[in-house]
């Protein structure tokens, strides 16, 4: 099965972008046609991201918060209920089914903290980039002088 895009003349182009392509392609031949539970994600800052889960129901020793490098996993399971349980309701709207979502996380991004309060879950995630990884500007010329450029005061 193809995707509905073709990144071939893409790939011939650039170098090192494999994973990247390879996270798009996965990712549309993946689509969830399950939308459960639904999820925002917002920028709070530069660095800084909030993911929001709306999980009615659950305690928070029923979901499971797994962060594994590029990749965050949130997952719900509930106790089964017995038959006679579920014949006291007369009508079941809130669905309390069990749930695994995965978030693609890119480098650096790591979860600072997660809360569970009013049925939302809520996972904030913070990208740190090592010092090695900064842009720096080199002087030319300028014995081997090299500025930070993360530092605003450096120029």
């Amino acid at each position: 099965m193809r995707t509905p895009f073709d990144l071939t003349p893409y790939r011939r182009s650039t170098v090192g972008f494999d994973r990247v392509f390879d996270l798009i392609e996965n990712n549309a031949r993946l689509q969830q046609t399950d939308n459960y539970p639904p999820f925002n994600i917002e920028r709070v800052s530069d660095d800084r991201y909030r993911v929001t889960l709306a999980v009615a129901g659950f305690k928070a020793d029923e979901i499971d918060i797994t962060a594994q490098q590029n990749l965050l996993q949130v997952t719900g399971r509930k106790e089964e209920t017995s038959a006679e349980d579920r014949a006291k309701f007369l009508h079941l709207g809130i669905a309390n089914r069990n749930f695994e979502r995965r978030f693609e996380l890119a480098d650096f991004v790591r979860v600072e903290n997660a809360s569970l309060a009013d049925g939302l879950l809520i996972v904030e995630l913070v990208r740190e980039v090592p010092d090695a990884m900064k842009p720096r500007k080199i002087a030319i010329n300028g014995k081997g002088e090299v500025i930070d450029l993360g530092d605003k005061n450096a120029a």
